[in-house]
């Protein structure tokens, strides 16, 4: 039978007197000294272990400051825990030497909240979210300190068939597929966080409703994206992306093979795929050396499943909306020889691309006399900017850039609403 530290609020102080007695009694100051280490390692592990497993609804579980080596994954399976840290900068879970467990910390529980602590080079995913409501991730770093490699784990803050997430003043650094992923999930906001290093460095998938705002991506192989994959449970629709900043997301692609983000481009600033109702506005995006913004299908991805694609998946893009956005640079150095190639002989040797790429794929069975529905189409109210439609369906022949196919606007997607907001508001007020 465990015996809990304190009823509710878990404390480690506990076990520092046992902590300096084994340094005092080492022979050796230095093999005293790492002893000592690994044993407040090892006791640090089993109290946090023991915390989770004996938690129960409204438990705070607090880890204090310093760099704790842990060994195994963590598992929270209570409903109503907050595990809480330091600070960012001062608590620090520390996965390098982890030989069990897939993940740094997988939680399935409802009103869940971490805060304000660091997880470090977890063995796969850093944070993961399970089938859970109400979920606050806030002041999370997740980072794979070795810098970007195929070997680091796929996700770094990974909620998944969740509702009502609200992820917030975090980051991402290293992951090999997205930073920070949101997937079949529903009403989330994502905001003022920082992804860099990863492939993908926000990436909303298969999703309903979904506010990303006043985020800054960089240094990543795509900055944002919003997705639609097949054979999945739900698909994806009404996200919103503004007021971020998504500059120089220039890094080579290293997904693991077969990854979905793969087929990402180098140099890709806001990525649209197969999604629908979805805005782009407000934002600062720069310096993308393949494209500011690309819209595609699943046919240009390139991705490819055993199982094939249900019936019901939908491959297109649909009223995809941007506008207001302030670009600057990039389409200089597109990833892939077919785009270089379509660079130099529609804008020279030293040309680039306009700042919004479609690929041109678009549902010939909804159109109405050749016209496709104001429901479907790409919308761009933004200023003097073009839009390339790459002609995809036939291998780049007879690609067209302009603007005036494109002037059109479709109806405004309302804000998303989520407990946590109302709670912040009332807190504040």
């Amino acid at each position: 039978m465990r015996k809990l530290v304190t009823p509710v609020r878990y404390s480690w102080y506990a076990t520092l007197p046992l902590l300096l007695l084994l340094g005092a009694c080492s022979k050796n100051p230095g093999a005293g000294d790492a002893q000592a280490a690994s044993s407040d390692d090892a006791i640090f592990q089993k109290n946090l272990q023991e915390q989770l497993l004996d938690a129960k609804p409204g438990s705070v579980i607090e880890i204090p400051a310093g760099k704790h080596h842990l060994t195994s994954g963590l598992t929270l399976r209570v409903h109503g825990v907050t595990i809480r840290g330091a600070g960012m900068e001062k608590t620090i879970l520390s996965f390098k030497d982890q030989v069990a467990g897939p993940e740094g910390l997988l939680v399935y529980a409802n009103n869940f909240t971490i805060e304000n602590l660091t997880i470090e080079d977890s063995k796969g995913d850093g944070l993961k979210i399970n089938d859970g409501e109400n979920i606050t991730i806030r002041g999370v770093r997740v980072q794979w300190t070795g810098g970007p490699k195929v070997t680091n784990g796929a996700y770094g803050i990974y909620p998944v068939k969740t509702t009502n997430v609200l992820i917030e003043d975090s980051a991402a650094i290293g992951a090999s597929d997205a930073g920070i992923y949101v997937g079949q999930s529903k009403n989330v906001v994502v905001r003022r966080n920082r992804a860099e290093q990863n492939v993908a460095g926000i990436e909303i998938e298969n999703t309903i409703d979904a506010d990303v705002y006043e985020n800054t991506a960089t240094n990543n192989t795509g900055g944002i994206l919003v997705f639609n994959m097949p054979n999945l449970s739900q698909a994806g629709y009404g996200t919103r992306v503004y007021k971020n900043k998504v500059f120089a997301n220039n890094l080579g692609n290293f997904a693991a093979k077969g990854a979905a983000v793969a087929s990402v481009p180098a140099g890709s600033g806001v990525v649209i795929n197969s999604n629908s109702k979805v805005e782009i506005f407000d934002n600062d995006v720069s310096d993308s050396q393949t494209a500011n913004v690309i819209i595609s299908s699943y046919f240009s991805t390139g991705y490819f499943s055993d199982k094939g694609v249900s019936k019901d998946y939908d491959p297109y893009p649909r009223a995809i909306y941007v506008y207001g956005n302030r670009f600057k640079g990039g389409g200089d150095s597109p990833d892939g020889l077919d785009l270089k190639a379509l660079k130099i002989a529609m804008f020279g040797l030293n040309g680039h691309f306009p700042d919004v790429i479609w690929d041109g794929y678009v549902d010939t069975k909804t159109a109405i006399n050749g016209v496709i529905p104001a429901s479907d189409r790409l919308c761009v109210q933004n200023g003097d900017v073009t839009v390339l439609n790459v002609d995809g369906p036939n291998k780049y022949k007879n690609p067209k850039n302009d603007a005036a196919s494109y002037r059109c606007e479709l109806p405004k997607l309302k804000p998303v609403t989520i407990p946590q907001l109302a709670e912040n508001a009332s807190a504040k007020g």
